[in-house]
């Protein structure tokens, strides 16, 4: 009888492991699946500029919470609608594709983050919540029929102008931002769609996507790539009028060009690398330019 205790005990305890491992692997699944990096990257970029615009703690907090939540939605949204698409580009990279998580478990967690979002979005008023709801529209917009169209930069330019909207729509009396942020945050969108499909070109000609930058060819799409964020240091420099602004449109001028010329030769990456050090640099700007232009 002892043994068949310990035996019962043995495979209990076996089985509770293999469950708990299953549950970390489909957490870890969904994580990988929300574009963590980009997930991340804006959703920091958008509660530094709440605090930039002169939010309180606890709603530079709501702010952050109310992106984070957008941000979730997109990319799980991105890819749930995306996963015949990876299956035909064989992308073991993505969870969805490679069967760790369901389509349906990841649908459930687009549509949840984005009801969600509405919520934590009003605790910074009815304006703001509209300004970050207009950016998840449009960034569903993308996902769903712009994707494969030539409008596919128009939801990047809009949802990128709508976080500094959001920032400054979220302080008593909802001021409106200075007119120069949200136009520097859509040409930096407009830019960074282009530099972001470079390395996927091939796979969206292979599945159908006919996007901007796949109809306009690597070439061109480097060019609007690099214009879009070099016209965002232009404007944020203007905004700003302090040597930072000066100091990013002068780099600019130097990567931008130089990263070109060396990404005319086959297989050379230094276009796309030059033109993500320009958009890192438009990013660090956009998000100081509320404390460098004295608007906090």
């Amino acid at each position: 009888m002892s043994g068949w205790h310990e035996t019962g005990f043995a495979a209990t305890l076996t089985g509770v492991f293999a469950l708990r491992r299953a549950c970390r692997l489909r957490v870890t699944a969904l994580l990988r699946a929300c574009h963590p990096e980009p997930a991340l990257a804006v959703t920091a970029g958008g509660t530094l500029l709440a605090a930039g615009a002169g939010q309180q703690w606890s709603g530079v907090l709501a702010s952050g919470a109310a992106i984070l939540a957008t941000q979730l939605s997109v990319g799980w949204g991105n890819d749930w609608l995306d996963a015949d698409r990876d299956v035909t580009a064989g992308r073991p990279d993505k969870p969805v594709a490679a069967g760790h998580v369901s389509r349906p478990a990841i649908r459930t967690a687009a549509i949840a983050a984005g009801l969600v979002s509405l919520p934590l979005a009003l605790l910074s008023g009815v304006p703001a919540a509209l300004a970050l709801l207009i950016g998840l529209a449009s960034a569903w917009l993308y996902n769903i029929p712009l994707k494969r169209t030539v409008l596919s930069p128009l939801p990047y330019v809009v949802s990128f102008a709508a976080l500094p909207a959001f920032a400054y729509l979220g302080l008593p009396g909802a001021p409106p931002p200075p007119w120069w942020l949200p136009v520097a945050g859509g040409l930096l969108g407009f830019g960074a769609h282009f530099a972001n499909a470079l390395p996927d070109l091939a796979d969206d000609e292979a599945t159908g996507v006919r996007s901007a930058p796949l109809r306009a060819g690597p070439g061109l799409s480097r060019v609007l790539a690099a214009a879009g964020l070099a016209a965002a240091s232009v404007v944020l420099a203007v905004g700003i009028r302090s040597w930072p602004g000066l100091a990013v449109v002068a780099a600019a001028a130097v990567i931008l060009p130089a990263g070109l010329w060396l990404g005319s030769r086959p297989g050379s990456r230094a276009a796309f690398r030059a033109v993500l050090v320009v958009a890192l640099l438009d990013v660090a700007l956009l998000v100081a330019a509320p404390f460098l232009s004295g608007q906090t």
